[in-house]
């Protein structure tokens, strides 16, 4: 794979068994090195679009290429080794921090690690840590808050340091202050592709490309002020959010 533009090309997909197609005619492009922001209620064909792109399942119809190449022309292997994904759920298991580090990338370095910390947000958090990265964390990482658990699971990724970093709503636990000093890390990631997956507005507004789905549909794609100019679905969101911008955008069209 040369780079890590992302193609669908007329995507459905139908769960075993379901009625009805969880995506329809997904068509769409992430160019190499941008970011984009996917975002829809529940049940709008978030989680099916990640697992259809790494593989989890193959789509029923349609095609998705990873820098050109048909993702089923690649081994598991070589797709693996193509993305780094960090899981709704963040997952850590019992041994040092370092130990939970190193999944992403056995031969990384000490200095790597406390890179993708730092750009994790979660420097801090092991800095204060008797012992640091040799810190002892519990089965499930259940010695950390949920913040801390999501952002050293951001930093395992990082450490893989793959073409392409996929966050599925991995802010969530995070307040919005660090949530946007992690964006702002990522930002300054140059070549990396970076797909963030969220149901926050506020996750996902700074990115170069929105998708947005609704009931397994792409209904609008564009930056923020164009979809909150122009898309329903969108603007629903961001207002049921946002709901004191709402009073004032209706106060100001009260008062025409």
């Amino acid at each position: 794979v040369t780079n890590s533009q992302v193609d669908f090309k007329n995507v459905s997909f139908t769960y075993p068994a379901a009625s009805a197609p969880a995506v329809s005619n997904l068509t769409f492009t992430i160019k190499p090195a941008a970011t984009v922001g996917i975002i829809g209620g529940t049940g709008s064909g978030k989680s099916t679009l990640l697992k259809l792109l790494t593989r989890f399942y193959d789509c029923g119809e349609g095609e998705i290429k990873l820098g050109g190449v048909s993702i089923k022309e690649l081994t598991q292997e070589e797709l693996l080794d193509q993305y780094a994904l960090v899981p709704q759920k963040a997952q850590l298991f019992a041994g040092s921090i370092r130990d939970n580090l190193l999944m992403g990338r056995l031969e990384a370095s000490d200095e790597e690690l406390w890179q993708a910390l730092s750009l994790a947000q979660a420097k801090d958090v092991v800095l204060a840590k008797p012992g640091q990265l040799d810190f002892q964390l519990e089965q499930e990482g259940r010695n950390l808050s949920g913040g801390q658990k999501q952002r050293l699971t951001i930093a395992r990724a990082l450490v893989k340091q793959a073409p392409l970093l996929i966050l599925d709503d991995s802010d969530s636990a995070l307040d919005l202050a660090t949530g946007a000093r992690l964006r702002q890390a990522l930002a300054s990631l140059k070549d990396v592709t970076k797909i963030l997956v969220s149901q926050r507005v506020s996750s996902i507004m700074q990115a170069d490309q929105i998708l947005v789905l609704d009931d397994g549909k792409l209904v609008a794609s564009g930056k923020h002020e164009e979809l909150l100019a122009n898309c329903q679905v969108y603007q629903e969101i961001y207002y049921s959010q946002f709901p004191k911008e709402k009073e004032a955008k209706e106060d100001k069209e009260g008062s025409r």
